[in-house]
């Protein structure tokens, strides 16, 4: 099953629907992929409003 990507929170997921959000807009064509380890710590975790260590799309189709 080829990952998705959730259209409101950008979080690269598997399955259909997010686990975050619980919405079910998922997008199959996204690019760039970000990988957050530390939130606290993370200037592209800051611009991008991400609190939760996860992966994450850059744009999304």
């Amino acid at each position: 099953m080829p990952e998705k990507v959730c259209r409101h929170c950008l979080r690269v997921l598997e399955g259909q629907t997010c686990p975050v959000c619980g919405t079910s807009d998922l997008a199959e064509e996204w690019n760039g992929l970000v990988i957050i380890l530390d939130t606290e710590r993370s200037e592209i975790a800051k611009k991008l409003g991400v609190d939760i260590p996860d992966r994450f799309a850059l744009k999304v189709r």
